[in-house]
C-alpha cells in the first residue's frame, strides 16, 4: 500500500499541518518559549516526519517553520551537555540526518524564517531548497560563541552563499539580518510580516501546480553537487565538533552563556 497523507497532528514539540494547500505539508517547530531550540525528541520527531512525508507521492512541497516569532535558535544546550562522552558522535549523526533528509527529499523544502535562525537553526534553514524571510528574520552561525563550530553543513552552505566572507561570518558568529540575507541570496523572498502568509500561499500554489516529476528531477539535478560535497563536509564537521563538545572551552562557553558574561577560552 502506498503511503498517504495523514491527518493534521502534533506532539509536544512538533506540529504537523496539512496545507496550506492540498499537496503541501507544514512542519512546525513548537517550542516558542525556547525560540524552538532543538531537543533530542524534536530532532528525532522532525527527522521521522521528513522521511515519512518525503516518501509520500501525494506530497508536492514541504514547509519547515517555527512557532512564536522564531525559526530555530539551534540545539538546546541541555541536550548537548547532558550527553555522555561516548554518545556525542551518535547525537551529532542524529542532527546530520535532518540535513540529509532535507537535501535528499525529492520534493522542494521551503524554510519560513520569521525571527532567529541561529546555530544549527541557521544550518537547518540554509539546507532547505528555498527560504522565505520576514523583515525580522536573521541567520547567525553563532557556534563560535560557545566554543563550537557549525555542524549541520554550515561551513559548506555559508561558503556557497557568503563566498570569501564565509570565514568571517563563521569565525565571528556574525548576525546576517534579513536585508543582508537577501543580498547574499540566502533569502529567496523578503516580505513584511503582514504579507508573509499570502506570499507563502502563492509560492506553495505555484509549486503544487507544477509538474511533479519535472520538479523532482530539477531538484535532483540542482542538488547533485550538494549531495557529493555535503557528505564530506558533514564528516569533517563531525570530527571537529566531537572534539569541541568534549573540550573545556565548550564547558566554559556554556557557563558563560548561562551566566550572561564573556567567556574566557583557554584552548583546552
Amino acid at each position: 500500500m502506498k503511503p498517504s497523507l495523514t491527518q493534521t497532528g502534533s506532539t509536544q514539540e512538533l506540529t504537523i499541518e496539512l496545507g496550506p494547500l492540498p499537496g503541501a505539508v507544514t512542519l512546525i517547530l513548537n517550542r516558542p518559549q525556547r525560540k524552538n531550540a532543538l531537543t533530542r525528541n524534536l530532532v528525532l520527531g522532525l527527522g521521522a516526519a521528513l522521511r515519512k512525508f518525503s516518501a509520500d507521492p501525494e506530497v508536492r512541497v514541504l514547509i519547515v517553520r517555527g512557532a512564536g516569532g522564531a525559526f530555530c535558535s539551534g540545539a538546546d544546550l541541555n541536550t548537548i551537555v547532558s550527553a555522555e562522552r561516548d554518545e556525542v558522535p551518535a547525537r551529532i549523526d542524529e542532527f546530520h540526518q535532518l540535513i540529509t533528509n532535507i537535501v535528499e527529499a525529492p520534493q522542494p523544502v521551503i524554510a519560513v524564517v520569521d525571527g532567529p535562525a541561529v546555530g544549527f537553526g541557521a544550518d537547518l534553514a540554509l539546507s532547505c531548497d528555498a527560504r522565505l524571510f520576514t523583515d525580522a528574520g536573521y541567520v547567525e552561525e553563532g557556534f563560535i560563541k560557545v566554543g563550537l563550530m557549525p555542524d549541520g553543513g554550515g561551513t559548506y552552505f555559508m561558503q556557497r552563499f557568503g563566498g570569501m566572507r564565509a570565514f568571517e561570518y563563521l569565525a565571528l558568529g556574525t548576525r546576517l539580518d534579513a536585508q543582508r540575507c537577501a543580498e547574499l541570496g540566502i533569502a529567496n523572498r523578503l516580505v513584511g510580516a503582514d504579507s508573509l502568509e499570502d506570499e507563502l500561499l502563492g509560492w506553495v500554489q505555484s509549486l503544487t501546480q507544477a509538474a511533479p516529476l519535472a520538479l523532482r528531477h530539477i531538484k535532483a539535478a540542482v542538488r547533485a553537487h550538494d549531495r557529493q560535497l555535503l557528505a564530506q563536509t558533514l564528516a569533517i564537521e563531525k570530527r571537529g565538533q566531537t572534539e569541541l563538545v568534549l573540550s573545556e572551552d565548550f564547558q566554559e562557553g556554556v557557563r558563560a552563556f548561562l551566566e550572561k558574561r564573556t567567556p574566557h577560552f583557554q584552548g583546552k
